[in-house]
């Protein structure tokens, strides 16, 4: 029999790549990781790791195993989540939310679920979505909160449930009223980091707009955003959800079309019925309705 331990290691440097990362991830040493994967190797009778320079590759065998792995790790949150039912609150959830969520949902939605389920405990970092949907996947959360631009789509992960929350306009955001968008192509803007969604977007915006945009400022945090478009130093787009319910200190304006963005929560499909990730679902998509009323 292979021991489960040892099986999510194989996954996890299957998903990862390096068996620094995936000591990194789990929080162990990766002499400690290199000596559970030879002691797998035994037990499995065949290599699963061949040396590819300075690192390691999974082999063919090592692949199938792999494979299995997460099958089996699936059936155990599958079995874990069913036993869960009696007893609520026995594994908190944890949650990777990116940051207009944390800011505009979270607050609420822990607040419902103080009152529906106390004796839930969940655990709440903030990623940006890429990450936050990797991590998800690899088993570093049972929860994310991500977000989908239109007309861009994300590489498809059939192991992940998504559950759409609703949709969140994004605008075009200026210290005064200067313009549509085609007017701004000899203006500074900021944007999030290169690879995001949310700058890829945004540069289709502007090229569809008849410009390549001067970015001149590349910020994850979109408070950062709207302190350098309030001080007139730049322009931006920024979804609604970064006003939290307060006045925002910018200028918005419509853009072509009234984009909006999708805002949904993802969970794998292995998890999902588990009692605790069913309630903070809930409570996320009862908050973001409520932010409306």
């Amino acid at each position: 029999m292979f021991e489960l331990r040892r099986l999510r290691l194989l996954h996890e440097l299957a998903q990862r790549g390096t068996i620094a990362a995936v000591a990194q991830a789990l929080a162990y040493s990766p002499s400690t990781i290199s000596q559970q994967l030879s002691q797998l190797e035994r037990e499995a009778g065949v290599a699963l790791l061949a040396p590819d320079g300075r690192r390691v590759r999974l082999t063919a065998h090592g692949e199938t195993l792999a494979a299995y792995a997460a099958r089996a790790l699936d059936a155990d949150e599958e079995i874990r989540g069913e036993l869960e039912d009696t007893r609520l609150g026995i594994a908190p959830v944890r949650l990777a939310v990116l940051q207009t969520a944390a800011r505009a949902l979270v607050p609420a939605a822990l607040t419902l679920l103080a009152e529906r389920t106390p004796g839930l405990r969940v655990e709440i970092s903030e990623l940006p979505p890429e990450e936050g949907l990797f991590e998800l996947g690899a088993r570093g959360f049972d929860l994310a909160i991500a977000e989908q631009y239109p007309g861009l789509t994300r590489p498809h992960r059939s192991a992940l449930d998504r559950d759409l929350l609703g949709v969140d306009p994004i605008r075009l955001a200026t210290a005064r009223a200067i313009g549509p968008l085609a007017d701004l192509a000899e203006h500074a803007w900021v944007m999030e980091p290169r690879g995001t969604a949310a700058r890829e977007w945004a540069m289709q915006q502007c090229r569809a707009a008849g410009f390549e945009p001067d970015v001149r400022f590349e910020l994850a945090d979109l408070s950062g955003h709207a302190e350098l478009i309030a001080a007139g130093h730049a322009v931006g787009l920024l979804p609604d959800l970064l006003w939290a319910g307060g006045a925002p200190p910018v200028h918005l304006s419509a853009l072509p079309g009234d984009p909006a963005r999708e805002i949904f929560t993802a969970a794998r499909r292995s998890s999902r019925n588990r009692p605790g990730i069913r309630s903070v679902r809930e409570a996320l998509a009862d908050a973001f309705v409520a932010r409306r009323v």
